[in-house]
């Protein structure tokens, strides 16, 4: 493959250029549109609004203390019977539609001449275990050499990968690109750098682990033929390949089989907000320029740019197409990856409510009840389940009266209906994912998932606490963790 080598060249070997570069993947966002960047977590005015209703809480506490444990735990309560609701519909319309199909034959029928060029964001950090199968990956790819361009976006300061990347920089595949030290060190800085010296009509990004089918690009590229102008992103399928690893890994590829298979198409369905996947989104150049790029203080950049697409007018599009990860099998690394999801998601959701008068006008009420149950509802519900099972095990224990007192008849029925239909559900919906994936061999994961949720409550309060504490700390996940040899 051949990348336009002699201008990306001529842009690195100019200082001016490159520093300008520098600063617009850090402050490019924030100087255009302030009100659009994480990088205050929480405006003034927000912290002041949360501050009253803490202390407005707290002063009903102490003055009706009954009362107002009724009126929080019915206030909950109706926060998961909405949430398990609207989790249900979109799997009725993921059930529905299903991902855009582009086949084999139609992703080749496109003469190279026409396809556009293409740019791959690979950022990398810390990551020399898997930069050595970066190249095979992307040689794999279907696309024409002429048309593609692979940059991958390395910390100029981390010597390991580096020096792991230069056991492949003899590869026309793949030219290196030293992001310049600068605070935050997030991989959605790497990739506005990146960007300055990407020259593709469309731009997508691959983590280094990833193992994207060869006809990806072929296939983005038709679909974005046929699909109207206002779709700026096409977001293709994440799975896993080590899902036999061990019961963690299962349960992560059981949950991405139901949220790529079905939840996506489902939002798509009904033009949802849809908050894109980490790798494999492949965006417009030309809706980016008009969107903006990535959030740099935003952890969870991928969800924010989702987020920023639909609140723009534009779309996004599921498409058929699978790239393969390396799910996390480790407990710890899963925790920090989760939590780093859960803030991410906390932090886009506190960036949007700022102007709710504009998004609401945008992608309409529905879409914006929407947005507020998946964006804040599944962190927070994640939350409280640490403190409704501690209840639950309370009641078991000694029916204390107290807990009797804060659930009604009218809160207790709503309240059941929740955890038994809304456990049910949730194992329902998985086990229909992996029977249409013909993955019955994720039985086990399936059926034992409410061991995972406990694993997502304690990430999410993680989270939560690091929301405060170190709003756009990035906490790095390490891959290379699996050791099998499964393909599947």
């Amino acid at each position: 493959m051949i990348n336009r080598e002699s201008e990306v060249t001529a842009r690195l070997d100019d200082e001016d250029y490159c520093r300008f570069a520098l600063e617009r993947a850090v402050d490019g966002l924030r100087s255009d549109d302030p009100m659009a960047s994480a990088s205050v977590a929480i405006l003034g005015w927000q912290k002041r609004a949360l501050w009253t209703l803490l202390i407005t809480t707290a002063v009903f506490l102490v003055w009706q203390p009954l009362p107002t444990l009724v009126t929080l735990v019915a206030l909950c309560t109706a926060g998961y019977v909405f949430t398990m609701i609207d989790r249900v519909m979109i799997f009725r319309d993921g059930l529905a539609s299903r991902p855009i199909t582009i086949s084999d034959e139609e992703a080749l029928a496109i003469p190279d001449a026409d396809l556009p060029t293409y740019t791959v964001l690979v950022p990398a950090y810390n990551e020399p275990e898997v930069v050595a199968n970066l190249i095979g990956a992307m040689e794999a790819l279907q696309y024409p050499a002429a048309k593609l361009q692979v940059l991958l976006l390395l910390e100029a300061d981390d010597d390991v990968t580096i020096a792991a990347a230069k056991a492949i920089e003899s590869s026309d595949a793949i030219t290196t690109i030293l992001v310049p030290p600068a605070h935050p060190r997030t991989k959605p800085k790497a990739c506005n750098y990146g960007l300055f010296f990407a020259t593709g009509e469309i731009i997508t990004i691959y983590d280094a682990e990833d193992m994207p089918e060869p006809f990806q690009l072929r296939r983005v590229a038709a679909a974005f033929a046929s699909l109207p102008d206002d779709v700026a992103c096409v977001q293709a399928e994440l799975a896993y390949h080590n899902g036999h690893q061990n019961m963690l890994t299962g349960w992560f590829t059981a949950e991405y089989g139901l949220w790529f298979g079905f939840l996506l198409p489902g939002l798509m369905r009904r033009n949802s907000p849809i908050p894109l996947g980490g790798t494999s989104n492949h965006l417009q150049r030309s809706a980016i320029d008009k969107i903006g790029s990535w959030d740099p203080y935003n952890v969870t950049e991928d969800a924010d740019l989702g987020l920023r697409i639909a609140a723009t007018g534009y779309r996004t599009a599921i498409i058929d197409s699978k790239t393969m990860e390396e799910a996390n099998s480790d407990p710890i690394n899963w925790v920090r990856q989760r939590s780093r999801w859960y803030k991410g998601y906390l932090q886009t959701w506190l960036v949007q409510m700022r102007r709710p008068r504009q998004l609401l006008g945008t992608i309409g009420l529905r879409n914006f009840i929407r947005f507020n149950l998946v964006l804040a509802g599944t962190p927070i519900i994640a939350v409280l389940n640490l403190a409704f099972w501690l209840i639950t095990v309370m009641w078991f224990l000694g029916q204390p009266a107290i807990i009797g007192a804060v659930f009604p008849w009218y809160i207790y029925f709503p309240a059941l209906c929740a955890l038994i239909l809304g456990n049910a559900a949730t194992i329902y919906m998985n086990l229909i994912a992996l029977c249409e994936d013909d993955r019955s061999d994720l039985l086990g994961p399936a059926l034992t998932v409410p061991a995972f949720w406990l694993m997502m409550s304690i990430a999410a309060a993680k989270g939560l606490y690091q929301l405060i504490r170190r709003p756009s700390y990035w906490e790095k996940t390490f891959h290379g963790l699996d050791k099998t040899t499964e393909s599947t």
